[in-house]
């Protein structure tokens, strides 16, 4: 299936290109223009950043950009579609199109979008052919690290086997390093090097964690980070932007909280923020206590009405609803 009408939005090229043989699906861009004089002395700018407004790309899309905040991930996004899409036409027109890695690093703390960036990613390499199925696996320590030599690179190299033609995504990556010399997880590191020198264009890997720890996991091994050319930060999101997501969610679930509620929900944020500043999990932080709420609003209508609630009070999120302990 291939995007057709594209609205307008700017773009930052910043990639290398994929190779020819990656490309095994094509989506079709509208606007661009064939046949044109060459440009060799043109200003290297695209004013109108562009994406698919059908097919399964414009799924992705449309769900990337409802995401609340991360404006630079988004932007990342964007400049990687329109790289493939522009490599597409080069080939097409008879340019050479150079082979690219797409391995990446996400930095951040919890529930700040990582996995769901993550496999709305391996859905985008899909559709655009990068892989051959776009499936996402997600592994933790656990996983990978067996528990004598020799089993850890036989299970780590069997993951790796299961991702092919899709997304190997490890959460809390940093803790592969963290257990000394004595300790498998390097064996494990080793492999997942290998594996992506090996085969590199038939799987993408990436790997996710705390910022700091990240940043320490890299320094562990001097080849690493060269092999990750993506290396992307995950904000934590603002008290407004967390209120956004806690309504959006309520929303997806019909129900409404009250100004009250939000107003009592906003000011606990600020409190647990800078309490807990260090480990806060962000989105999924509002999740658990949205879903807190519903089971109290259920408790609370249920000791109230003999007869059903109005519909009005089955979507109402009290004050009282929530609680924080």
């Amino acid at each position: 299936m291939s995007g057709r009408s594209l609205p307008s939005r700017q773009i930052n090229i910043v990639l290398r290109q994929p190779e020819p043989g990656s490309q095994r699906r094509t989506v079709e861009g509208a606007g661009g223009q064939s046949g044109a004089s060459p440009l060799a002395d043109a200003e290297p700018m695209i004013s109108s950043k562009r994406t698919p407004m059908e097919g399964p790309l414009s799924d992705v899309f449309k769900e990337l950009n409802g995401l609340i905040g991360l404006e630079n991930v988004k932007e990342l996004v964007h400049e990687i579609y329109a790289l493939l899409q522009i490599s597409q036409f080069r080939v097409e027109a008879g340019l050479m199109s150079n082979a690219h890695v797409y391995h990446m690093i996400f930095k951040g703390s919890p529930g700040t979008g990582k996995t769901t960036v993550a496999r709305l990613l391996g859905r985008m390499f899909h559709a655009m052919g990068v892989l051959s199925k776009g499936h996402f696996i997600e592994v933790e320590r656990a996983d990978l690290v067996g528990e004598y030599i020799g089993h850890t690179a036989l299970k780590t190299r069997e993951l790796m086997k299961k991702a092919m033609g899709g997304v190997l995504f490890i959460d809390e990556a940093y803790s592969l390093a963290r257990g000394g010399e004595k300790d498998f997880g390097k064996e494990s590191i080793d492999a997942l090097v290998k594996g992506m020198e090996d085969k590199k264009n038939d799987f993408i890997l990436i790997l996710a964690g705390y910022s700091e720890e990240m940043e320490q996991f890299l320094a562990t091994n001097p080849g690493l980070p060269s092999r990750f050319p993506i290396q992307i930060d995950f904000e934590d999101y603002a008290i407004d932007q967390l209120i956004q997501i806690t309504e959006l969610m309520a929303k997806d679930r019909e129900y409404v909280l009250l100004p009250q509620t939000l107003a009592k929900l906003k000011q606990h944020l600020a409190e647990e923020k800078a309490m807990t500043w260090r480990s806060f999990s962000n989105a999924r932080y509002v999740r658990n206590i949205l879903e807190k709420a519903m089971r109290h609003q259920a408790v609370r209508l249920l000791s109230q009405y003999v007869n059903a609630p109005s519909k009005l009070e089955l979507m109402s999120i009290r004050p009282e609803d929530v609680k924080f302990k």
